[in-house]
C-alpha cells in the first residue's frame, strides 16, 4: 500500500557543497546560482539535503551556465530516488545473504523505523540487482583483481526467497570471494544456466592468452540442471558437490535430537515473565540484577543455531549453564558475607 500522506519533517538536516570553484574550461571562479532540496531516507532517519549547485558565469566559456552539483550527492541516493544508498544496500544483504523474502524485508525495515512499502522494497531490490551488473560488467578490472591468484574456483547458487518469483543467480571466486556474475532468471533448466556460465568465461578471458583467468573448478549443489550445464560450458573442469549439502544430510539426525533437546530446556526455564512483572516498579540493585539475569535467559532462548554446524539445542545448554554457575556464585558471595560467617563479626 502506498503512502497515503506526506512523509513527516526530516530529523536531520544536510547542506552539500560543490568541492569544484573554478571552472575546468575557463578558470573563473564558479558562483553558487540556486539550492536544490530533497528528502533522503536513510537506516539513521529522514534527512533533509541542501543542495549548492555552482555554475560558470563567464559568457564566453563554454561552459557557460552548466550546472556543477556536489560531488557527495551521488553517494546519498540514486538520482531521482528518495531512499538513500544504505537501505538499498541492506535491502540487498537481506535478500542475498540471508535469503529473506520481501515482505520479511519489509518488516525488518519496518522494525528500524524506515518508512517504506513493500512495493517499494521489491523496486529497490531491482535497483540493488541493476547496481550489482554495473559492478560486476568492468571485466578488465575484474581480471586485474583475479589475475595474481592462478584461477579461479567457480562458485553458482540460485537464491528464491519467495516461490514464483525470479532466481536470482550468484556466480563467484571461491578463492577470493569476489562475485563475478548475478542476474535474476525466471527458469533454472541447463539451457538457461549455459549462457551465464558463458558469460562468466568471456568476462575472465583477455585479450592476451597470458590475461585470460582460467577456471580451475566448480562448486554447486547436486542440481541436475547446474551439472549438465557445467558439463556442457566446461568440459573437463572438475565439478565439485558442496560440502554443505553433505553436512546437512549427514547431521539431519543429530539435528533433529538437538532440536527436541532444545525443547525441553525451554521447558525448564519457563516462569523468566511471572519474574518480571513482580519487579516492576523496583529500582534497588537486586531488582536490577534480577532483570539483567531474565534478559540473559530471554537471549539464550531466542539465540537459534544454523545447522549443521551450529547446534542451537547444545548451545542453549551452554548457555543457561553459564547463567546457573554465575547466579551460584552469587548465591556463595552473598553467604559469605552474612553475618554469621564474617570472621571479624560479633
Amino acid at each position: 500500500m502506498g503512502r497515503r500522506g506526506s512523509r513527516p519533517a526530516a530529523t536531520h538536516e544536510q547542506v552539500l557543497t560543490p568541492v569544484r570553484e573554478q571552472c575546468r574550461a575557463c578558470g573563473q571562479r564558479l558562483w553558487v546560482a540556486y539550492h536544490h532540496h530533497r528528502t533522503v531516507v536513510r537506516l539513521d532517519g529522514l534527512w533533509r539535503l541542501t543542495i549548492r549547485v555552482r555554475q560558470c558565469v563567464n559568457a564566453a566559456c563554454p561552459q557557460y551556465h552548466r550546472a556543477y552539483v556536489p560531488e557527495e550527492a551521488g553517494a546519498w541516493a540514486l538520482p531521482q530516488g528518495e531512499f538513500g544508498l544504505d537501505v538499498i544496500a541492506f535491502i540487498g544483504q537481506l535478500r542475498s545473504r540471508e535469503q529473506r523474502s520481501v515482505p520479511q524485508i519489509h518488516s525488518i525495515l519496518r522494525g528500524r523505523s524506515v518508512d517504506i512499502s513493500e512495493r517499494s522494497v521489491t523496486i529497490l531490490l531491482h535497483r540493488y540487482e541493476e547496481l550489482v551488473a554495473l559492478r560486476l560488467g568492468d571485466a578488465c578490472g575484474l581480471r586485474e583483481r583475479l589475475g595474481g591468484q592462478g584461477g579461479v574456483i567457480l562458485a553458482l547458487d540460485g537464491l528464491q526467497p519467495d516461490v514464483g518469483h525470479e532466481v536470482l543467480w550468484v556466480l563467484r571466486d571461491v578463492v577470493s570471494g569476489e562475485a563475478l556474475l548475478a542476474r535474476s532468471l525466471l527458469g533454472a533448466t541447463a539451457d538457461d544456466l549455459v549462457p551465464l556460465l558463458e558469460d562468466v568465461r568471456v568476462a575472465l578471458r583477455g585479450e592476451r592468452a597470458e590475461e585470460t583467468i582460467a577456471i580451475r573448478g566448480v562448486i554447486s549443489d547436486g542440481q541436475h540442471s547446474i551439472r549438465h550445464a557445467v558439463a556442457r560450458v566446461f568440459p573437463g573442469v572438475p565439478h565439485q558437490l558442496c560440502h554443505f549439502h553433505y553436512l546437512r544430510e549427514a547431521a539431519r539426525p543429530i539435528f533433529e535430537a538437538d532440536r527436541h533437546a532444545k525443547t525441553a530446556l525451554k521447558k525448564r526455564v519457563r516462569g523468566v515473565r511471572p519474574l518480571e512483572r513482580a519487579l516492576e516498579g523496583r529500582t534497588d540493585p537486586e531488582a536490577e540484577v534480577t532483570r539483567h539475569y531474565c534478559l540473559a535467559v530471554r537471549s539464550a532462548l531466542t539465540d537459534d543455531g544454523r545447522p549443521p554446524l551450529a547446534a542451537s539445542g547444545l548451545r542453549l545448554k551452554g548457555r543457561l549453564e553459564a547463567i546457573a554457575e554465575s547466579l551460584d556464585r552469587v548465591e556463595q558471595a552473598r553467604g559469605s558475607r552474612a553475618p554469621g560467617n564474617d570472621p571479624q563479626g560479633g
